[in-house]
């Protein structure tokens, strides 16, 4: 994605080029200043080199996880989402994947969750879209469905009252929480209708359809939740998925609604931009889905067009035993990218610091990081990261005066 470049010289401060976040030599002067100790590494780390992903360069590998933020009024971006999102692309993230967003209203985690199922969305998008692609960022956006759960508090709520449950008054859908099977994920959450075939097909269209949207907003890239106990994951376990009809019980039957809504979502897609797949790489439960299984569908994804596993895990099952720990999810894109030639992975989870995210792309564990809570105490994750590993990389034009110095010096 390249940023604003202008001829005007009246409009000198939109001039982003390099984009923030891309990797530069530093001048002679730039060293004697301190903005560096020397040359940038040769080779560079391949966590500052740019990745290359059907028609787009991304610039770097430190990508923005997407994260919930409950600030919408149904479905629509608030001037928050704006300043979210825009701090991330002025500060050099590579990609910055926009939140889980309902592709129908009842598909949304809780009230105040984005939502993508009307056209009337695609205007607020766009702006926000628009303002990331001023700094050179790749945008993308989740989209999703809650499943059995849905309908939730937003998560700034939890532990005011004894149950996740939303109310009618906070805009609550409790007669439309639907999933595979009519099995809740525990007691305060919502006892799920088994779908219908009818309304699979209406699922498997509206993500079609908020594909089509998200296109019209300009986004650069989808990415399809099927992680943490969402709707299209809980098609893939075994623990949320007792169906006895096409969409239950093998693994090929258990697989077929992400399948297949991965291969709608594709036709709509302009061939150019890049169509991911988040999911979680196992339940952490015995009898749950599983690393193999994980394996398996990245090589039926790979043929249906999916160009990158973002390898998350959990959130199906209470009973998940998780084996917290910087960097505990990484051994998943691992596995996936030795075992399905093609298929590029995001690895996620705990991943906190430069050293760590540089380690992780140059041993070939993944092909991009995704940051998640990192990004939120310190949106300038890419500037310092860059800082930490002797990189010079470009700075947004307006906050040069701030960039990062190995000394100091009055020259």
């Amino acid at each position: 994605m390249s940023p604003v470049t202008t001829k005007d010289p009246r409009d000198f401060y939109q001039d982003q080029n390099p984009a923030p976040g891309t990797a530069i030599e530093p001048s002679e002067l730039e060293i004697q200043q301190g903005f560096a100790n020397g040359k940038n590494p040769d080779p560079l780390p391949k966590l500052f080199q740019p990745l290359k992903i059907r028609g787009y360069n991304i610039k770097n590998r430190i990508w923005v996880s997407p994260m919930c933020m409950y600030s919408a009024q149904d479905g629509f971006v608030s001037d928050f989402h704006l300043s979210h999102y825009s701090q991330f692309a002025m500060r050099g993230a590579g990609l910055i994947m926009v939140e889980a967003t309902g592709v129908l209203p009842e598909g949304r985690i809780s009230p105040n969750c984005l939502g993508i199922w009307k056209d009337e969305h695609i205007e607020g998008l766009r702006r926000t879209v628009s303002h990331m692609h001023k700094y050179g960022a790749v945008a993308g956006i989740q989209l999703g469905h809650s499943g059995r759960k849905g309908s939730t508090i937003p998560l700034q709520l939890y532990g005011t009252r004894d149950t996740f449950k939303s109310t009618l008054e906070e805009g609550a859908w409790p007669d439309k929480v639907y999933g595979p099977s009519a099995i809740p994920y525990d007691e305060n959450h919502y006892v799920p209708k088994e779908m219908t075939a009818e309304q699979i097909k209406l699922v498997q269209q509206a993500f079609i359809d908020g594909a089509v949207r998200a296109d019209k907003a300009g986004f650069d890239v989808i990415e399809l939740h099927s992680a943490h106990g969402y709707l299209l994951f809980e098609f893939l376990s075994p623990l949320s998925n007792k169906r006895t009809d096409d969409y239950g019980g093998s693994f090929e039957n258990r697989v077929r609604m992400l399948i297949e809504v991965a291969r709608g979502v594709r036709k709509v897609l302009p061939e150019h931009k890049p169509l991911f797949v988040r999911v979680s790489s196992t339940d952490w439960v015995e009898g749950g889905w599983t690393a193999e299984d994980t394996v398996a569908l990245a090589k039926l994804l790979t043929n249906e067009g999916v160009d990158l596993l973002d390898c998350s895990t959990a959130g199906n099952d209470p009973r998940q035993n998780i084996p917290l720990a910087p960097g505990y999810q990484v051994q998943f894109a691992t596995k996936v990218k030795d075992e399905v030639p093609g298929m590029l992975t995001g690895a996620v989870g705990l991943i906190s610091n430069g050293k760590m995210a540089k380690e992780i792309i140059e041993s070939d564990k993944a092909d991009a990081i995704f940051v998640a809570r990192e990004f939120l105490r310190n949106p300038s994750f890419v500037l310092s990261t860059a800082h930490e590993l002797g990189i010079n990389i470009k700075w947004p034009n307006q906050y040069e005066r701030g960039r990062l110095k190995t000394k100091y010096s009055f020259v």
